[in-house]
């Protein structure tokens, strides 16, 4: 085996993830394409054209020569245009180009994948600009389509997958983000504990402590008397963390104990991804 033990996983997360989204695309009809998913002003085919694009981009292609129109309003930020370019160039394509693009990307970057010789802390071109290890980047893109397969799933009402591998990749990133929710973000006082209860597919409870110095730490003990304990399903969680949904919108699927204002807090801040 060529391909470094500690990138394995993030590897086959990643070729599990896009050959899901493989499949369910593949049969979808033309109108399908343009149904609206969870990120904001992405279709169907918006999604898998963001897939296909940052994965052309990791294999080294050449980035489209692409004017965006003025009227995307969901497009705010520099990072924003940059990734719309990738969907937007794709947005006139037939749902059989959109396939066999896909087909052929996911074919020549699992290639590359399977053939991957470097150490995990080489240092790879990262899209829109600077540096990351591969490993980091590895697991980034385990990341990013495992969220985009739970896009398309909710868009096309064919819940999977929850529990997969890349489902753990993307449990332990968004955990890695808590502490500054909490403190940074929400503002937690020194000395609170708050606890994530969150159950369905992938379980897990983890509590934010926040030291006398106001450093934030995370750990899966349980925490006696918390300042603020917040359950919730995997699936809402990865929505909220994902910025797919504000917590208003699934106050139903939370449970909140402790001290309101500040759990209004952390939710209010609890998307974490760009």
């Amino acid at each position: 085996m060529t391909v470094h033990p500690s990138l394995q996983t993030s590897i086959d997360a990643w070729t599990h993830s896009v050959e899901a989204i493989s499949e369910l695309v593949n049969p979808l009809v033309e109108g399908e394409w343009n149904w609206a998913t969870e990120c904001p002003g992405w279709s169907v085919r918006d999604v898998v054209s963001h897939v296909i694009g940052l994965e052309c981009e990791m294999l080294g292609d050449p980035r489209p020569i692409h004017s965006l129109p003025r009227d995307l309003f969901h497009v705010t930020s520099e990072h924003a245009r940059y990734m719309e370019v990738q969907v937007d160039v794709r947005r006139c394509h037939t749902a059989p180009e959109m396939t066999s693009e896909l087909e052929y990307t996911i074919i020549r970057r699992s290639r590359q994948l399977r053939n991957e010789k470097r150490q995990p802390d080489a240092m790879v071109r990262w899209p829109g600009g600077g540096e990351v290890s591969l490993e980091e980047a590895l697991q980034r893109r385990a990341f990013d389509v495992w969220v985009h397969e739970q896009d398309l799933r909710r868009a096309l009402g064919q819940p999977g997958n929850l529990d997969s591998a890349g489902a753990s990749i993307a449990r332990d990133r968004l955990l890695a983000a808590l502490p500054k929710v909490v403190v940074d973000d929400a503002g937690a006082a020194p000395g609170s504990a708050v606890v994530f209860d969150v159950n369905g597919p992938l379980e897990f409870m983890r509590t934010v402590r926040v030291d006398a110095e106001g450093r934030g730490t995370i750990d899966g003990s349980v925490s006696l008397g918390p300042t603020v304990t917040l359950t919730t399903d995997w699936e809402t969680y990865l929505r909220l963390a994902c910025g797919r949904v504000r917590a208003e919108a699934v106050a139903d699927k939370l449970k909140i104990e402790g001290d309101q204002q500040l759990a209004e807090a952390i939710l209010a801040h609890f998307a974490v991804t760009a």
